[in-house]
Parts: structure tokens; sequence; C-alpha cells
């Protein structure tokens, strides 16, 4: 049996992906299949996709001329992964492995594939994330509508060009993480100045999600709406005056330039 999507790896990124999917309706559940060679991870996927296909491998009746792969595995898993899809001979593959280049994946087939590289973050799993999806050398308008329906499902998505996937992958891939640390000091310094753990967790946590749907929704900069926040002499000016002096900033500037290498020297 063929199915339209075939999703290989079945980890979280890959779960998050088919319920964005399932949920939004973007295929029946019977024309959805995840590959999944841990077995104790597939009894997991079965209970939780009880009506689509789970299985430890890809074998050549699953695909047909109008399905399509979506690669999910660990960079060190790729190339196994990205043989077994060849095989069965996919004509259009979107890729989310980081690190994994168009060319790369297009080497491994005979004949010519639609390959879409993307770079989506983790807010995908409660179907918030923003991805950037680049195509490759044989990529049409309409593989590119595909992907963007697939990642669509599960948040925002933009489009670039391979180039600046990298970019991507240290700015927006790695952005979480980089929040999360800036969150985690906030909660902190609010339990050193007397605060319980809890309400500062709450405090900051909320700060953030208002502060970001402020900027989304009023179209200011940040810089506008920083400036709203910081009167003259006042406690927000202390605060920031610490935040330049200890190069905040630039600290910044350089993590994400850092992990940006990172994610070339991956690539290569």
């Amino acid at each position: 049996m063929s199915f339209a999507l075939v999703i290989v790896g079945g980890g979280r990124m890959g779960s998050a992906l088919a319920e964005g999917l399932l949920a939004a309706q973007w295929c029946e559940p019977s024309a959805l299949a995840i590959i999944e060679p841990s077995s104790g991870q597939r009894d997991i996927l079965a209970t939780q996709f009880g009506d689509s296909t789970v299985l430890a491998s890809l074998e050549l009746e699953h695909v047909d001329e109008s399905s399509g792969v979506l690669l999910c595995v660990k960079p060190d898993h790729a190339d196994a992964a990205l043989r077994s899809v060849a095989a069965v001979g996919a004509s259009r593959v979107l890729s989310v492995v980081a690190g994994l280049s168009t060319a790369r994946i297009e080497s491994n087939f005979v004949v010519p594939v639609a390959v879409i590289r993307a770079m989506p973050n983790t807010p995908v799993l409660v179907r918030k994330g923003v991805s950037a999806i680049a195509g490759g050398a044989h990529v049409t308008s309409d593989d590119l509508n595909w992907a963007e329906s697939i990642l669509g499902a599960v948040g925002s998505v933009l489009r670039v060009s391979e180039r600046n996937i990298d970019v991507v992958t240290g700015l927006s891939g790695s952005g979480p993480a980089y929040f999360y640390l800036v969150i985690e000091a906030l909660i902190d310094a609010g339990v050193h100045q007397g605060l319980t753990r809890e309400v500062s967790r709450q405090l900051v946590v909320g700060t953030f999600e208002g502060s970001a749907a402020l900027l989304n929704e009023t179209g200011e900069t940040p810089e506008e709406l920083r400036a709203q926040v910081t009167s003259p002499g006042g406690t927000t000016a202390a605060g920031l005056r610490v935040l330049e002096g200890r190069a905040v900033r630039a600290a910044l500037l350089d993590a994400v330039a850092a992990a940006v290498e990172r994610s070339r020297q991956l690539g290569r």
C-alpha cells in the first residue's frame, strides 16, 4: 500500500509534524505512514496515531509517483535513511535534517528528484514554530507549495535561498535555547530578590509571551517598544545600563555567529 506522505523518523519532530498535519486535515490518517526503527517508539506512535500506519522500514510498496517523503532523522542517521528513500524511488523529499544540503540528498538518487531543505524550530511541537525552506536543483513552485503546506500546519513558513539556511539554523533553529537561557536567568534573578520560584516563573514567562505578542501585533520595532518602557533615569534604564555594560548584545551576536559556523561545518 502506498501513502500520500511517509515520515521517516518518528522522534519528537516527526511526531509533532504528524500531529499537526492530521489536526490540520492535510491528509486522511490512513494516507500517512511513519517509519521508525525503534520498537519501543513504534509502540508509542501506534498508540498516538492509531489510524495511521507505523512501520519499521520503508519498502517499495509504500511509495508511488504521487507520494512525498519527509526526512526527520538525526544527522548521524541521515545517510542510511537516504539510501532507503532512494531505493524506493521517491520523487519528492522534504528534509528537516540540520546541515544536510539539497545537493548531498540529490546525490543519492540516480534520477532527478525534487528536494526541499527546511529548518524548523522546536515550537512546532505546540504548532507555534517558524520554518524556512529552500529548494534544490529540480524543485518547482508546486514542490515549494507542497513543502510549505506541510510545515504551515505547525507554524509559519518563510522561503529563503539555500545559502541562508545555515543562518536560519543559527538564528531561529537555535533561537529557542537562547531565549530559554535568558528566561532561566531572569527567573533566578527574581528568586535572588525574594520572590518564590513559581511567582518568578509566572512573571517572566508571562512577560516574554506578552512582549512577543505586543511586538507582533503593533508592528512597532523592538527599539520603539524598548524606548517606551525606558523612562530617563528610571528603573529600566538602570537595568539596561548593566546589560549594555556587560556586552549582552555583543554576546548574542557572537552566539548566533558561532551557531551559523557550526551549521556550515556539519554540512561539509
